[in-house]
């Protein structure tokens, strides 16, 4: 499917959608009120965990909103991140709802937070757009990427082109959640590839949660290695480090 008949097909359903919402006036997702044509009440959406000042490289905390001491020493592949909200309740219980229940009308919701957080920077905005890859056994057992449900709605709203084809993930890595955070770098080495022509490029990787960023950098490397001369990280949550 082209990109034109796919942003015209992914209209066509928002409006669907839409007019659904309006018909059926929802109760929201975490409290169960009404909250008519919302997913999330308004009450609920003020609540959410969000971080105030971050690292514009890394998203986590960094006072003044300043590049952290550690992007700074270790530039990652990428060059920023956007994230929404921070991975922390409620908010964690949305992502999974959507990710492990099959919940895809929260991918909607996931787009529209990941929208709002980009409004807030002045900086021009990547013409392309494409989801984190989900390896082909993975998805077969869930049934959809998630990544790719929420990037589709993004490119829609924002009138980029989604990059659709050429590029995806070569092997089935262990779950990066289950291992130690030392070691998913090691983890996910070497897991894309993209056959897709990037060069000069400013790209934007869609994905649910951003954890440690390892499996972002070396995704982010991949599309560099194609051309790309800008990556950024739009995400809808993004996790804080663990204290020590």
């Amino acid at each position: 499917m082209s990109n034109f008949l796919a942003s015209a097909f992914d209209c066509v359903r928002r409006s669907a959608l839409d007019a659904a919402r309006l018909a059926l006036p929802q109760r929201c997702e975490l409290c169960a009120g009404h909250s008519g044509a919302d997913l999330v009440c308004r009450e609920c959406m003020r609540d959410l965990p969000r971080i105030d000042a971050a690292c514009a490289v890394c998203a986590l905390p960094a006072p003044g909103g300043v590049i952290c001491g550690r992007c700074l020493a270790h530039p990652p592949p990428f060059d920023a991140t956007t994230s929404a909200y921070a991975y922390a309740f409620p908010v964690d219980r949305l992502v999974q709802a959507f990710k492990y229940q099959g919940r895809l009308a929260l991918a909607e919701w996931c787009a529209e937070a990941i929208v709002a957080a980009r409004a807030q920077f002045g900086a021009p905005v990547p013409a392309q757009v494409v989801a984190m890859p989900l390896a082909a056994e993975r998805q077969r057992e869930r049934g959809f990427n998630q990544a790719a449900e929420i990037a589709r709605a993004v490119a829609t709203r924002m009138a980029a082109t989604l990059i659709d084809a050429g590029v995806r993930r070569t092997r089935a890595t262990a779950p990066q959640a289950a291992l130690p955070w030392e070691e998913r770098a090691t983890n996910i080495r070497g897991a894309f590839t993209c056959t897709v022509d990037l060069t000069g490029m400013n790209v934007a990787v869609v994905d649910d949660v951003m954890t440690t960023g390892a499996t972002l950098a070396e995704f982010a490397r991949t599309l560099k290695a194609a051309g790309a001369a800008r990556v950024e990280n739009w995400v809808v949550a993004r996790t804080l480090a663990p204290e020590r």
